[in-house]
This record gives C-alpha cells, structure tokens and sequence, in this order.
C-alpha cells in the first residue's frame, strides 16, 4: 500500500454528494486526412487491449468506503483493471456542434468516479463536426494536480504526425529519475534519517510559517498594507452552496496577443488573466445588480513541483491577490491587480520551498474544515473563485497521426466557491476553461464572452496607435478611451471558432 500525503488525503475528504473533486482535460483533435471510417473505432479497441497499466492510472483506493478513505487514505494496485468500463466511447449526433460537446462534457463532468475501482475515466467523443473528435479524461484530484495533470497526458503524445501504433495514456510509464534518492529512501538507515531530517525541517521552518501566518492576519486588520489576507473578501453570489451539476465554458486567445498587452502594461502575463477575469466576473455580477462593494478576491494555485518531477499527487501552494472588481477604471484596475499579485508573490517567497507544504496546509485548513463541517457556503469563504494558469505544451502535438487543436482543462468547484477558472497553454494559444455550478450560477457561459470584450478593451486603452496591434489581429482606428463601468460593448471577437460552450 501507498499513503497518500496529507493534501492529497484532504481531496477525498471533502468528497460529497454535491461535490465530486475530480479533474479533467478536454482535448479536440482533427482527424488525419483520409482517415478509414472505423479509425476511431479501431483505436479505442487498440486501447482497450494494453498489456500493462501504468502509475497512477493502476492505483485505487485500499479502503473504499467512507470512514476508511478519511481514517486511512492509501492507494493498493489493482491488478485486474476492467477497462471496458474506464475507456468509454460515445459519439455526438452530426454534424456535432460545439455546443453539444460542451453540453455532453458537462454532463460527464457532474458525475461521481466509482471508489472501488481506480479514479478515473477516459471518453473518445465522435461526430465533432469539420471532421474532429474529442478525449475527455478526468482523474481524481487526490492522484494529481493540474500541473501532473497535463504532463501525464502529454506524455502520450507525439510531435510526429506520421507516428502510429501509439499507447495509449494508461500505459505509458513515467521516467525513472533521482534512482539513487529512492534506494536511499527504501533502507532502513534512510528511512532514519529521513525522519531525523523532518522534525530538524519543523523545527527550522516553525518560527518562519508562524511569520508568514502571523503577517496575514495583520494584512487583514491593515488591508491598507495591500497583502490580501484570507476571508477579506465579500460574500457573493460565487460563494453560496452548490448542487452536483456542473456547466462548462471555454474560450481561447493568442499568447501573443496577451503577451502583448502585458509587456505594454509592464505586467505579467498571470496579472492580464487576473484582469480578464476580474473584469468578466465585474460585469457578470453587475448584470444581475449583485456586484460587492469591496474586491472579489482571487485564490490562485502555484506549482511547486520541479521541473523534472514526473510524479503525481499534490504537489501546490496558495497566494491570494484581489481581483480590484470595486474599480470601475479599467487600467486604475490593472494596476490594483498587479501591486497586489506582487506582494502575494512576495510574501510566499519568503518561504523556502520546503516549507511550502506546510504553509498550504495551514492556509486551507479553514477551507477545509468549511467543507467537512459542512459550514461551505455559509460563512464568509476564504477567496471567493480559484484561478489557475497551468503552463501546457508549446510545440504542435498529434495522437495516431491526429492532431490535437486544443486543450480545455476542466475543473472541481465546492461549496462556497461555485466557479472555478482554469487556463492551459498549448502550441501559441491560452485555453480558458470555466467550471461552474448549474444551478448556482445560471448562464455562467457569458462569462467567457466577457473576457473576449475585457480583453478587446484592454488593447483600446493600453496600445497608442493602431499600426501597433498584434500580427495575429488585423488593424483598426484608434478609439478614445471610454467609461468601464459597465463594459457593454460588444464585438466579433468575443467568442472564437473552436470553443466549446454550453448554452
């Protein structure tokens, strides 16, 4: 048996009815040219025959029921996987629209991964209309993360298009790297050492996250120090209970278009996705007259995992930074996004990286215990949405000759935090993925068409002349800055060919 770390436990912990915490991936791909008609049909049978299963897709969970996965977290190998029931073929009527992906997608999402089988599941999706398909694939958050997320998947994949035969994710093993670490681990002189090394580490890092804790609750008496502290922001209507249906939206943007406006703006490319999003969720809530008086507050994950780190699990920390929603200039906003994702920024790196585990556990653990109290959605929540910007693949990449067009990452949500958002690099384009409860947040889809609208406003107000626009955008006059409060322009651009929204 395996132990799971602590984070890693606190996932299956707060599983729920109405709060599955699963993660998933939306891949599209386009057929290769002449394609045989039977070519995905053959490939899901390829699929389904792989030898071997690789970690962690071979792992479940030792002790299924509902005490045992709380008293006892482990993973045991399963050795007899039944992969007619995880690989799953399903097909959308033709000529399937975006938007029936994004219905179907949805609605697999809301459903609850079976505990006494390993957590996960993988859907090959025909019919997509220009001749694509999609692989829809969600694993349990207590295996990975969104970083070992998109490199389990990318694994697979090629950069040759002429490549074929290819296994499928499953199968596929990590590489084995840092051999000599894991032998000195497996001794009993290691095993030791170890031990004597983390209670030196807790002894070491105590004073240090006490500082780093104690700073936070002085950033919340003092908001004027400008560290945003948990629990400071408002009550919304982001932050009520949610039921077990989700809806899904997306929406893709050139990285150089963002990269852009970020250099213009002297801001980070992670400040320009704040913004988009801040600015969406500030006309979102002021379309239904619910618009807090003080900031929405962002809580963003950051990987702390290394570079060459194939592992899986948790492996995250938190900052949280306001999202300026209470601002109604565009760029007086931006500017209150980036001074506040700074001092985020700066207080976590005080920290040295082995203490970054344990610092996120003491900054979740009221998230936590919201959630196993069932006081989620009750009080006032720790932030108010989860933002991430996950780095994905930067080169073109193709499955059995396939190309892949986009990646859409697909995310959990709980009580008192209805609305995840989500954003994956790949191949020159950012792909936003917004997760949200059905019920909770009723035509959540315009969101996605807000960041489209924030976005073109943002390269009216920041670029001085029009010959300055990105190659990827054609040119158009300059216009005189305008009134944000409400930001109800409408353009042809707020919502791509090739995303997949649920209406």
């Amino acid at each position: 048996m395996k132990r799971l770390g602590t984070l890693d436990a606190s996932w299956l912990a707060v599983e729920s009815d109405d709060t599955p915490m699963h993660v998933g991936t939306l891949q599209i791909f386009s057929l290769p040219e002449n394609a045989p008609d039977t070519f995905l049909r053959d490939m899901v049978q390829r699929m389904k025959t792989a030898r071997e299963v690789a970690s962690p897709w071979c792992y479940k969970l030792a002790f299924p029921g509902n005490l045992g996965r709380v008293i006892a977290p482990a993973w045991s190998v399963d050795e007899e996987i039944d992969l007619d029931y995880h690989v799953r073929h399903s097909a959308l009527p033709k000529p399937g629209s975006e938007r029936e992906l994004g219905i179907l997608v949805s609605r697999l999402h809301s459903n609850h991964l079976d505990f006494h089988r390993p957590l996960w599941e993988c859907h090959i999706i025909e019919g997509l209309e220009n001749n694509r398909f999609a692989l829809y694939t969600k694993m349990h958050h207590s295996m990975i993360d969104g970083i070992s997320g998109v490199r389990l998947m990318q694994r697979v994949l090629s950069t040759n298009p002429d490549e074929t035969n290819m296994l499928p994710p499953w199968a596929v093993r990590p590489e084995q790297r840092r051999a000599s670490k894991t032998d000195r681990e497996a001794s009993v002189a290691g095993a030791v050492s170890q031990a004597r090394d983390a209670l030196k580490l807790q002894a070491d890092m105590a004073p240090r996250l006490w500082g780093a804790m104690s700073r936070l609750v002085q950033s919340a008496r003092h908001p004027e120090d400008g560290l945003t502290a948990p629990f400071t922001g408002p009550v919304s209507p982001l932050n009520h209970r949610v039921t077990a249906q989700r809806r899904l939206a997306t929406q893709h943007y050139r990285l150089a278009r963002l990269r852009h406006l970020a250099k213009l703006s002297h801001s980070s490319m992670n400040d320009i996705v704040l913004y988009l999003c801040g600015t969406a969720l500030r006309r979102f809530l002021l379309d239904q007259h619910e618009l807090p008086d003080s900031p929405l507050t962002a809580g963003i994950p950051v990987n702390i995992r290394p570079a060459d780190d194939e592992g899986t699990g948790t492996q995250i920390s938190f900052m949280i930074a306001s999202l300026a929603t209470d601002e109604a200039d565009p760029l007086a906003r931006l500017d209150q996004i980036r001074e506040s994702t700074r001092r985020a920024k700066e207080h976590l790196q005080k920290l040295p990286r082995k203490a970054l585990t344990q610092y996120t556990m003491m900054l979740m653990s009221p998230y936590i215990l919201q959630l196993m109290s069932g006081m989620g959605g009750r009080m006032r929540p720790v932030f108010n949405v989860t933002i991430s910007n996950v780095p994905g693949p930067s080169r073109t990449l193709y499955y059995e000759g396939a190309k892949l067009e986009a990646m859409y990452p697909v995310s959990l949500i709980a009580h008192g935090g209805a609305l995840n958002i989500t954003c994956l690099s790949y191949d020159g384009s950012l792909n936003f993925g917004f997760t949200g409860c059905r019920d909770t947040l009723p035509s959540m889809q315009r969101l996605a068409v807000y960041t489209g609208e924030a976005l073109d406003e943002l390269e009216q107000l920041l670029e001085p002349a029009a010959e300055q626009q990105p190659s990827d955008k054609p040119a158009r006059k300059p216009r005189a800055r305008k009134p944000a409060s409400g930001n109800r322009s409408k353009t042809a651009n707020a919502r791509k060919p090739g995303t997949a929204t649920e209406e």
